[in-house]
């Protein structure tokens, strides 16, 4: 075979070869191609740089147009939403990255940095060597920390064995979700809602089953609509209070009344997600359905240090609950993402050691928080045609902007629901705020305040600017 260089490369190898002439270049290959038809295969032919003696040849199996792969999902995970706020903040950050001075109030996360003290204590684990696998639960002086802090906090006994820490509290709930669900289970999930709660219910193969409330009600869910919606099927009510989005805190009166209806019902179960707790404004103080009469045995309570302790990015929660619930939990856990970090752990005891309800440090942030939130109570209330529940806690304002859909905007096209709304405001105001569809209640947009002082005044006044030259229907 003259002129020809016989050679059989692995399939991601170049070929490199002498070059015998510059007017004869054929190849040949052995069989280790041969089930390839000739369109699946393309070449490249280079000649390296100071060797005129070599070519290099690169040879790229493509996949046949007949043999397309299956690029189909689950059913489960095609039945997911994905998170607005995420989606919302996302693009926001990308047009701050791009130069576009927009107002960020989208995201539920403190614009307080971590107390040092806790800070500290992470940096000290990390020269200290802590930095290997702890176990799936938790470490056992967190754990015991937690208890602590449940029973002088919140009232409510339990045992390290009652405990499983997670990177974030949003695996707590998942994971219980997940624990207690069967498919064709009903969630109840009071509306507005935190966005996720309804997709955790379909990724368990359960449905959700939606409360409205009413901004009139300070969107707390009124217990005879509860009742009447308790099926055979209704496996788990979830409660969130102080509330994302509305910022309302359920009375223990209130709570009580909830209790009594769910004692009727043994299958049922509460998920009591209390991450907002030490965020709250007196009067308004905050109760764990846990301690409530009867309700301990069938009550998953789930909190975390995100807010309060402005520790978001640590990714740590927990949860507690009945030993055989909790080991469920841990079982999941165990096979999905292992215990959490054990740097954020050690920073975690820090946080609890600050003293009840966190101490000064999370009072000075508490005490900045209402301060915004006054501000803007104060601010939209002066607007006609906006309805506003006071939020008792949380950082969140949730507010009725109904009545300027239906108008149309120069420019932009007719407002039409909540997320065309945050759209206007985001093109007209550069402000970015998230639906209240999103949240079950498309009347009204969330607004967060974690956000300066400062920052707030600024949004507040694009936001007017945007909306005025819209005329309320009320008004007309």
């Amino acid at each position: 075979m003259a002129n020809t260089t016989l050679y059989n490369p692995p399939a991601t190898s170049p070929i490199r070869f002498p070059l015998l002439n510059s007017s004869s270049r054929s190849l040949s290959f052995s069989s280790s191609f041969s089930h390839l038809p000739p369109k699946s295969l393309t070449f490249r032919m280079d000649t390296p740089k100071h060797n005129n003696n070599t070519i290099l040849i690169s040879v790229k199996a493509a996949a046949d147009d007949d043999h397309d792969i299956d690029i189909s999902l689950s059913p489960r995970v095609n039945s997911l939403k994905p998170s607005k706020t995420v989606a919302i903040s996302d693009q926001a950050t990308a047009l701050v990255q791009a130069g576009v001075p927009v107002i960020r109030l989208a995201a539920g996360e403190p614009d307080f940095d971590t107390p040092s003290f806790i800070a500290e204590a992470g940096i000290n684990a990390i020269r200290e060597g802590y930095t290997r696998y702890t176990p799936n639960a938790g470490t056992l002086e967190l754990r015991q920390a937690i208890c602590h802090k449940l029973k002088e906090e919140n009232g409510i006994s339990y045992t390290p064995d009652q405990i499983v820490v997670t990177n974030g509290a949003k695996q707590s709930i998942t994971q219980a979700v997940l624990a207690v669900c069967s498919p064709g289970d009903e969630v109840i999930i009071p509306a507005p809602f935190w966005v996720s709660y309804p997709e955790m219910a379909r990724l368990a193969d359960a449905t959700p089953v939606i409360l409205p409330t009413s901004i009139s009600d300070n969107f707390l869910l009124d217990p005879k609509l509860l009742e009447s919606i308790i099926t055979e099927k209704s496996r788990l009510l979830i409660l969130c209070s102080p509330s994302n989005p509305t910022g309302s805190v359920y009375p223990k009166k209130l709570l009580e009344e909830i209790a009594q209806i769910v004692a009727k019902y043994p299958r049922l179960l509460v998920l009591s997600d209390e991450i907002y707790e030490h965020i709250i404004y007196a009067p308004a103080t905050h109760t764990s359905f846990a301690s409530l009469p009867g309700m301990w045995d069938r009550t998953l309570t789930v909190n975390g240090f995100s807010k309060a302790f402005a520790m978001t990015g640590w990714r740590l929660g927990y949860l507690a609950g009945p030993k055989h619930f909790v080991a469920a939990c841990g079982k999941i856990q165990s096979q999905f993402t292992s215990g959490a970090s054990s740097i954020a752990q050690k920073a975690a005891v820090a946080a609890l050691g600050l003293g009840y309800a966190g101490g000064e440090a999370v009072s000075t942030m508490v005490k900045a928080f209402r301060e915004r939130r006054d501000f803007l109570v104060k601010s939209f209330s002066e607007m006609d045609g906006v309805k506003i529940s006071e939020p008792q806690g949380a950082f969140y304002l949730f507010i009725d902007f109904s009545s300027y859909y239906g108008r149309e905007a120069e420019g932009f096209g007719v407002i039409e629901d909540s997320d065309s709304l945050c759209r206007y405001l985001l093109d007209k105001g550069q402000v970015a705020v998230v639906p209240g569809g999103a949240f079950g209640d498309d009347t009204c947009i969330r607004i967060s305040y974690a956000a300066s002082l400062t920052t707030l005044q600024a949004a507040v006044e694009r936001i007017k600017k945007a909306l005025a030259p819209l005329s309320s229907p009320a008004l007309v």
